[in-house]
């Protein structure tokens, strides 16, 4: 009997992104599906023919992963995490509570963000981009060593952004943290590769059992407890996601479920920061444990960045009246960083199929993020913010091989970390 010859690989080789013109963040995707080419000693007809086959069991034919108890949309509206009150919200709508929020009396206020009123406020918004975010890490490396940083009352992140935010909002005690997980971990550290009939029946091209165990280790207890006690100040760490059920952004307040006391709350913490990050199709869907009318169900999230590249407040909210009722001093500033370039390099793409896929997402991803800055400087001209952003710069030529490169990553990196010594990186729209 014929059998496929073994061809077995732990980590996508070097050169395969730049080969491919494409980026690293769809290198998974690709490398994976070049694991499936046969050798040059089949029939190269045998060879279209499983190609085809391949194809059109990504289109349409795999078998996903069953659940057990999806949650109707019925229920939708009611699901809640077991023992966590107010652990997340939608993204896209005024938080219901909004309004009874805004007549709290004043010293209801001071008892719960008692440490955060009455001073100038600083937000930090931290993007997706995959290992781009090593650029974010050292920006903020960078700040600390100036001596300028400022502690944020608010933090935002999604996808690497959400890997970021931990680190950002306890401070310059974790750039040791940031430098470690952006410089020294590379696809062989973050990711497993899957066979051939794991990826056909499965949900993803790669497992991220490993980067998992990276959360678990650097998003210990003690970060946990520390998240928790900065919550209790009144200052918030928030991470988006996608509810994948709904089409709909997820904001989960970090510091709250950090605080809510629950055995499960650090693996919730774990669960969020995976999800956020993990690209549809390339990393597989977590499933998130929910209660509504009784019982418990499952909602499958996955990277934030489906949705939205970056986010900041609440749908709707009235900013200059909740500055005001927190005596904000002066006007606040929103310091956004975007993992990404803002204008596309030039790039020969091969007419194959997966090149064109790649660069076509990719495509998309760069808009969708210039999109979303757009609309957040809108909101934040309007709300009275003061709007600074950083971005990698065109002149940053260098190429990624695989989806986590360290060589890229670290020259990223050094990047961030320099344009943030040498003098003010932000950019600063009127």
């Amino acid at each position: 009997m014929m059998s496929l010859p073994e061809r077995r690989s732990d980590t996508v080789p070097a050169g395969y992104a730049a080969s491919y013109g494409h980026s690293a963040r769809c290198g998974t995707l690709l490398w994976a599906a070049d694991n499936l080419r046969v050798g040059s000693a089949w029939p190269r007809g045998l060879v279209c023919a499983l190609a085809l086959l391949w194809i059109m069991l990504l289109a349409g034919c795999a078998s996903p992963s069953q659940r057990e108890q999806p949650l109707p949309a019925t229920l939708a509206a009611e699901a809640t995490i077991p023992g966590i009150p107010g652990a997340r919200r939608w993204g896209d709508v005024r938080p219901a509570n909004l309004d009874a929020w805004l007549t709290l009396p004043r010293q209801t206020l001071r008892a719960r963000y008692g440490g955060i009123m009455d001073q100038p406020h600083n937000y930090l918004v931290i993007s997706g981009g995959g290992g781009d975010g090593a650029f974010g890490a050292g920006l903020l490396t960078g700040w600390s060593e100036t001596g300028t940083r400022p502690e944020f009352q608010i933090v935002t992140g999604i996808s690497t952004g959400a890997l970021i935010a931990p680190f950002a909002f306890l401070g310059p005690e974790y750039d040791p943290a940031l430098r470690e997980v952006y410089t020294e971990f590379g696809t062989k550290d973050l990711l497993a590769s899957r066979g051939p009939l794991q990826i056909i029946r499965g949900d993803a091209v790669a497992s991220t059992r490993p980067l998992r165990r990276k959360i678990a280790e650097y998003i210990d207890d003690k970060v946990v407890a520390q998240i928790a006690a900065e919550g209790r100040k009144g200052r918030s760490l928030f991470v988006g996601t996608t509810n994948l059920d709904a089409g709909r952004p997820m904001v989960w307040d970090i510091t709250r479920i950090a605080a809510s006391g629950s055995p499960r709350a650090a693996e919730l913490i774990h669960d969020v920061i995976l999800a956020s990050a993990s690209i549809p199709g390339v990393f597989p869907p977590v499933l998130i444990e929910v209660e509504a009318a009784g019982r418990r169900y499952d909602e499958l999230h996955v990277d934030g960045g489906v949705t939205a590249q970056l986010f900041f407040s609440p749908a709707s909210a009235d900013w200059r009246r909740i500055a005001r009722r927190l005596g904000v001093q002066g006007e606040p500033r929103l310091y956004v960083i975007r993992n990404a370039k803002l204008r596309p390099d030039w790039r020969t793409v091969k007419r194959r199929l997966f090149p064109i896929m790649s660069r076509s997402i990719d495509t998309l991803i760069r808009t969708q993020g210039i999109g979303d800055l757009a609309e957040l400087y809108i909101d934040a001209r309007d709300q009275g913010l003061d709007y600074r952003l950083t971005y990698i710069p065109a002149s940053f030529y260098a190429v990624s091989d695989e989806p986590f490169d360290t060589d890229y990553m670290k020259k990223l990196f050094a990047l961030g970390e320099r344009r943030a010594r040498e003098g003010d990186p932000w950019l600063r729209i009127h």
